[in-house]
């Protein structure tokens, strides 16, 4: 690691970590109840109500991430598996962190690979991705923030991270090692694998990386949930590692979909000023009332939230005329949705 880069690190941390703590607290959201977890089971009990119940694991050749895919490869027959890269909530760095709505995507069909190794069985059902932690990824401002000896990791306190503790530039690094696994003779996905079809999702901090991560030529379709890019063009970088500008948004040109909870959480504003800049390309842009910044991620098979994301890559990356019916025509599935606000450009 050069000098230069630890320094650039450490001190864009500390900067992070200042200009929080001068900030005053936001006044706290409403919250709405959720379905509770389902009991936990082990990474390899097979998850998720789709065709091909999947497992979560982690693969020798990239530790730094967690995947979720059907437990059994052989039943796909000839079928190969779109790839998902996911960015989590709060920059977290634990890949089980959104488990059962990365397991209901996999059921279906798909690899979703989350940043993080798999953590503690806790991770999965708290509420707050503040208080899940980890260790920071290689290469994020945490990392080197931690690496200059400005925090210890044990002794901080409940819910606080001093600075993102993972990168836009892992969900790329997801993408490169799908492609090298598909490629790799011996490789348990060896040609089964769909680099044709590649989606980049997150959720609040995780949003902010997808967009980011976007711009690879090789992504096709882009899901952000809970999260919107700031009028303010630093804080991206500065809260997700995230190089990404609402300059950019104007250069994005693939389907998208934008999911937040009601008018009162975090994310809706941020949201909505996203969909309004995007042009020529299809967006979707969709608000669940009763619902806050925390989704419903953490319900059962990823809950109303889970149903949205499968039907949304099955119809952008596989062209499933069913699935289009939750986001095409004045009658969608969602449009007629009393919960659901919907609106949309270069769709119907």
């Amino acid at each position: 690691m050069r000098a230069p880069t630890l320094l650039l690190g450490a001190l864009l941390a500390a900067t992070v970590q200042a200009q929080s703590a001068s900030s005053p607290a936001p006044a706290p959201a409403p919250e709405f109840p959720q379905a509770p977890p389902p009991p936990y089971v082990a990474p390899e009990v097979p998850q998720g109500s789709g065709p091909f119940r999947a497992v979560m694991r982690m693969e020798s050749g990239l530790p730094t991430h967690t995947i979720y895919r059907p437990a059994d490869l052989a039943a796909l027959g000839g079928r190969k598996l779109p790839v998902v890269a996911w960015g989590n909530g709060a920059c977290v760095a634990l890949g089980n962190r959104f488990r059962y709505f990365l397991s209901e995507i996999a059921s279906h069909g798909f690899m979703a690979i989350a940043i993080g190794p798999i953590g503690a069985p806790e991770v999965e059902r708290i509420s707050s991705g503040s208080q899940a932690r980890g260790r920071p990824a290689p290469g994020s401002p945490a990392a080197y923030q931690l690496a200059a000896g400005l925090f210890d990791l044990d002794k901080l306190a409940p819910g606080v991270l001093p600075a993102p503790f993972s990168t836009a530039a892992q969900l790329t690094e997801a993408i490169d090692w799908a492609a090298a696994e598909n490629r790799r003779a011996g490789s348990p996905y060896f040609n089964r694998l769909d680099l044709d079809r590649v989606a980049v999702m997150g959720q609040s901090c995780g949003g902010l990386q997808a967009i980011a991560a976007a711009f690879d030529p090789r992504v096709k379709t882009l899901g952000v949930w809970n999260s919107g890019l700031f009028d303010n063009p630093r804080r991206p970088f500065e809260i997700a590692a995230a190089p990404v500008t609402k300059a950019h948004l104007k250069l994005l040109r693939m389907p998208a979909i934008y999911v937040t909870g009601e008018p009162s959480e975090v994310a809706f504003k941020n949201a909505d000023d996203d969909f309004a800049r995007l042009e020529g390309m299809p967006v979707f842009r969709a608000w669940r009332e009763k619902t806050g910044h925390g989704g419903s991620y953490r319900e059962p098979d990823g809950g109303a939230y889970g149903k949205v994301a499968v039907d949304w890559l099955q119809w952008t990356l596989m062209g499933d005329a069913d699935a289009a019916r939750t986001f095409v025509g004045p009658n969608c599935r969602l449009c007629a949705d009393p919960l659901w606000h919907v609106k949309k450009k270069l769709i119907d």
